[in-house]
């Protein structure tokens, strides 16, 4: 089904109409800190259902719901001591916790892929935030890019993979994180289910405790476990320090390349330039991309886990 897809500005006008479209059962990508997400009401089977179809996504692989506060995610999950710990430092931000699902809530069971569990989270981005309290009620929002490719975060990017296929895009600008959130599954002992725009150290020190880890051979049970997914058009090698004939660097630190995520090597920088620099690489044509080597601790663990991704091979 084809849509006529409005741009919308992050001003009074604009957040109204952006929540009448979702109170209408639409589909409105917004800015959050980490990417930009595709919301829908996660109570309407039938705007759930158009965001898989809209994605082009696979309906095994759950969305994460956004809310507000504390108070409204208490609603829709167990809520452990860990979780009181984990969201007093860290909500709002890039954190979604997976936590079992209480009974008779009232969303649509293609959210959870019909698991236990909800994956959940209070943005920071004061755009997103503005559009739930005027929206009031839980919005399911993966990333908003059709499945499988670079997230976005800007509105443009939004427009080049969904225009047409959604009812609005809200404009916010640039988002600052620039990789998707950390998931954290609390219904056995702490596990990164995915890293993200919050270092694994951060949480581990929060929790006094190590964190296990979700293994590539586990079931999928939350979000962004896909194995090949943020992927440009090209092949992409990771870890090169000599990139070979035609190929293209992306580089991090004090390097000659095609396109730096940080020449201060700075790994903050080198997460919000990620989908940005990967974007328009894919912009510039197929020729294959190399990768410079990132360090696998703090954000480095977040950018390498999606550079394995986006250089899986393909389905």
């Amino acid at each position: 089904m084809s849509h006529s897809t409005k741009m919308l500005t992050a001003e009074d006008a604009g957040y109204d109409t952006a929540a009448r479209l979702l109170q209408d059962g639409g589909l409105v990508a917004f800015p959050t800190e980490t990417v930009y997400g595709l919301g829908g009401d996660a109570r309407n089977d039938r705007a759930v259902a158009r965001i898989f179809e809209a994605k082009g996504r696979p309906r095994f692989n759950p969305l994460i719901v956004h809310v507000p506060d504390v108070e409204t995610a208490r609603r829709y999950v167990a809520w452990p001591d860990a979780a009181n710990r984990l969201a007093s430092a860290f909500w709002p931000g890039p954190l979604t916790l997976v936590l079992p699902l209480k009974p008779d809530t009232g969303l649509s069971p293609l959210v959870t892929a019909d698991l236990p569990t909800l994956a959940i989270r209070v943005p920071a981005h004061p755009v997103a935030r503005q559009l739930l309290k005027r929206f009031d009620g839980p919005v399911a929002a993966p990333s908003a890019n059709p499945s499988g490719r670079i997230s976005p975060t800007e509105a443009a990017h939004v427009a080049a993979g969904l225009s047409g296929r959604i009812e609005a895009i809200l404009d916010g600008g640039p988002c600052e994180v620039g990789v998707e959130s950390t998931i954290l599954g609390l219904t056995d002992g702490p596990t990164l289910l995915r890293p993200g725009g919050l270092p694994r150290e951060v949480l581990e020190q929060a929790l006094r405790q190590p964190l296990a880890t979700h293994g590539q051979g586990d079931p999928l049970t939350a979000p962004g476990q896909m194995t090949s997914h943020y992927a440009p058009g090209a092949p992409m090698r990771l870890s090169v320090t000599d990139p070979a004939p035609g190929e293209r660097l992306l580089g991090f630190g004090p390097i000659e390349c095609t396109l730096n995520l940080s020449y201060a090597g700075d790994l903050t920088e080198a997460a919000a330039n990620l989908f940005h620099h990967l974007h328009a690489l894919d912009a510039q044509g197929d020729s294959p991309i190399a990768v410079s080597p990132i360090p696998q601790t703090g954000l480095g663990l977040a950018i390498n886990d999606r550079l394995n991704r986006a250089a899986a091979p393909r389905d």
